[in-house]
């Protein structure tokens, strides 16, 4: 990714945001309260994880507030790459996931705040407003589980999919239970048939899981896809 200078300085610039959510309507609620702020500007939306790669990659945006289920990438990985290509993103989950797998998780892959969707507007701002500063930021109800996991060793991912698989095998393991065909997967990925046949093949040696419905069940477990796609 290109790189680019800071969005503050001396001219105080407005913090320029992407949101990444698959309901529409979540993201028009979210821009017409945050453009309220007088130093916040949307730049960006996206319903789909690679939809918001694209946008990171071309916008370099200050924030990225996404979600964790979303279509085609789910956050958590959309979260991984933008992250390895522009470390200097600052990305906030906002999602309905409390549990401690999908916590860790995002933290793991380098997001910088954790908010559950039934906060208040003046927490989510506060939020970005703290992260934009280097600083991390997470709701009281998660900072207690990342506490608690912390002490006993973070256990509870170390058989998750994030643990057991590659990241590319993920990938094709969210868009199979999504419905995609091989074809489908490999036009997708920009790779051959034989290549997505061989991370499907490793996908269900790895998980002892062989056949489609219930890897789907386990990429739902797992937070790389819901039931609403």
């Amino acid at each position: 990714m290109a790189q680019r200078k800071s969005s503050f300085n001396s001219t105080n610039h407005p913090i320029r945001i992407i949101l990444a959510d698959d309901h529409r309507i979540v993201r028009q609620g979210l821009r017409i309260l945050l453009e309220a702020e007088p130093d916040m500007e949307i730049i960006g939306e996206a319903d789909n994880g690679r939809k918001v790669l694209k946008q990171a990659r071309e916008l370099l945006p200050d924030i990225i507030i996404m979600d964790l289920s979303m279509p085609e990438l789910n956050g958590i990985e959309a979260t991984r790459q933008i992250l390895s290509g522009a470390p200097e993103v600052k990305v906030i989950a906002l999602s309905m996931h409390s549990d401690s797998l999908f916590v860790l998780n995002m933290i793991k892959a380098g997001a910088s705040g954790y908010l559950l969707k039934d906060c208040a507007l003046e927490e989510l701002v506060k939020a970005i407003r703290t992260v934009v500063g280097d600083k991390s930021y997470l709701s009281p109800g998660v900072s207690d589980i990342v506490i608690r996991d912390f002490v006993t060793g973070w256990q509870t991912t170390n058989s998750s999919a994030f643990s057991v698989l590659s990241p590319r095998e993920r990938e094709v393991l969210q868009l199979m239970a999504e419905g995609r065909t091989t074809n489908q997967i490999a036009d997708g990925l920009c790779v051959s048939v034989k290549t997505v046949e061989a991370h499907r093949k490793q996908v269900m040696t790895k998980l002892g899981i062989h056949n489609v419905a219930e890897l789907t069940k386990y990429a739902i477990r797992q937070g790389l896809t819901s039931l609403e796609i």
